[in-house]
């Protein structure tokens, strides 16, 4: 009996030695995490110092983004260049903020433009360089089934979300290198999770090699980089109107047996899915946006990406990381099925 009553006792005490062990090694792993969590958050909120002296080139400062950005670091007192396409953008933007905003001309599909900028800004900063460059120039349109569209469709987004954009920071960079500067370039969530045919996908996921590339090239001249990633906002390239009315284009000039390939009713039940997405994804609050701009400039160690809206942190990033088939499930759902390819099929047989 005693011996028994030691056998407990000894079980006992080795259970509880084993629970203490484990609750040791969970408290510690718990601690760990906790203390490296708080480590981040000091790191990531610690801010640059003598912003007065910076200089911050902005792209694309008619609207949006870029617009709000270039009021926000002028109130900041950074010295701001406002990029516009047009000369009404500019005037509205100086008449929103103050005679003190510079601001300048920029088309960043045209070399002979972007050189006249690359000349304003030099005069501008002078020894002190470019500290910031802030690629946010881009369109949408055209965007549509792949088979819609041609090769002008694609060149004319491409030519402004990635060619322009190389050929702005290539020719910034002497000046970027002269601050150890930034370069802030405008990707999207198109960029790691490509649906809807066209250009801007392509473009983002070129954003997004291209800043990678560029990144590790010059952290040895002490420019970094860092890429915005957005949801869907409401501005200008999400305008419903604009891309409703270039569908109707890209429909009207369709052949006919493509046409009967997608069916009669597959054209407006696509502008329907467009209208309920837009209305659904698209955050009115472009702040959320122009945050994770602004913290890549003045953040003294800048993060190498910015998830930027809700749906861009819980659904679309994540489902970018999600394996293809789940993925193409995940968007089937979204957009309307073809269904006249029966009827295609049958006519191409007997045409043949």
């Amino acid at each position: 009996m005693l011996l028994q009553n030691e056998d407990r006792a000894e079980d006992i005490l080795q259970r509880v030695k084993e629970i203490w062990m484990g609750n040791t090694a969970l408290l510690a792993t718990t601690t760990s995490l906790v203390f490296l969590l708080l480590c981040w958050i000091i790191r990531d909120s610690i801010k640059i110092k003598n912003v007065h002296e910076k200089y911050v080139l902005i792209t694309g400062c008619d609207t949006g983004f870029g617009n709000l950005l270039a009021q926000r670091l002028h109130r900041k007192g950074f010295g701001v260049i406002a990029a516009c396409f047009t000369e009404k953008g500019c005037q509205e933007l100086i008449a929103c903020t103050s005679p003190s905003m510079k601001t300048v001309i920029l088309n960043v599909t045209n070399p002979k433009s972007i050189d006249e900028a690359v000349q304003f800004v030099a005069a501008e900063t002078g020894s002190k360089g470019l500290y910031g460059l802030v690629n946010n120039a881009g369109r949408a349109t055209p965007i549509g089934p792949t088979d819609w569209l041609d090769m002008e469709d694609f060149h004319r987004v491409l030519d402004v979300n990635l060619i322009g954009l190389i050929e702005v920071t290539l020719k910034f960079l002497p000046l970027l290198k002269k601050a150890k500067g930034r370069v802030v370039n405008v990707a999207s969530v198109m960029g790691r999770l490509a649906f809807g045919g066209g250009g801007y996908s392509l473009s983002k996921w070129g954003v997004e090699s291209f800043s990678d590339s560029l990144r590790r090239d010059m952290q040895h001249f002490g420019v970094r980089v860092s890429i915005i990633e957005p949801g869907f906002f409401k501005t200008g390239v999400t305008n419903l109107e604009v891309i409703e009315k270039d569908l109707n284009r890209l429909w009207n000039r369709l052949t006919p047996d493509v046409k009967t390939a997608y069916g009669e009713k597959y054209f407006d039940n696509y502008l329907k899915v467009q209208k309920l997405s837009m209305n659904t994804f698209c955050d009115a609050d472009i702040s959320k946006v122009t945050n994770c701009m602004e913290h890549a400039l003045t953040a003294r160690f800048p993060r190498t990406r910015y998830g930027a809206g809700w749906d861009a942190k819980f659904f679309w990033l994540p489902l970018s990381y999600a394996p293809a088939a789940v993925a193409d499930i995940m968007l089937k759902l979204l957009l309307p099925r073809p269904t006249g390819i029966k009827k295609s099929l049958a006519k191409n047989q007997i045409d043949v």
